[in-house]
């Protein structure tokens, strides 16, 4: 089905608005996102993660390497340390948007 702007119709957060850290984890490869929703990194940079997309589009998550923000794939992050393992489903809202 077409989301429209979103990927996914629902995520998994910590928290009721998404802004507590779920866990941390390091790039196991390199990635370079197709646009600015994505977040870049190099093998080994730690990513931290803020929610998961869950539903049709569930191999993306989002989260933060540095200051920089935005969607990868879960495949290229090994999780190395847990902040929460209370997981609160909730609606998406607009996915990220590019200017």
């Amino acid at each position: 089905p077409d989301l429209g702007r979103r990927f996914a119709e629902r995520k998994r957060c910590a928290d009721p608005e998404c802004s507590m850290l779920m866990c941390r984890g390091k790039a196991t490869q390199d990635f370079k996102g197709p646009d600015c929703r994505f977040v870049n990194f190099k093998k080994g940079e730690a990513v931290y993660v803020y929610y998961k997309l869950i539903g049709k589009s569930t191999e993306l998550w989002a989260g933060s390497v540095g200051s920089d923000f935005g969607y990868f794939p879960k495949d290229l992050l090994e999780i190395n340390h847990n902040y929460s393992n209370e997981e609160l489903e909730l609606p998406t809202d607009v996915s990220l948007i590019c200017y």
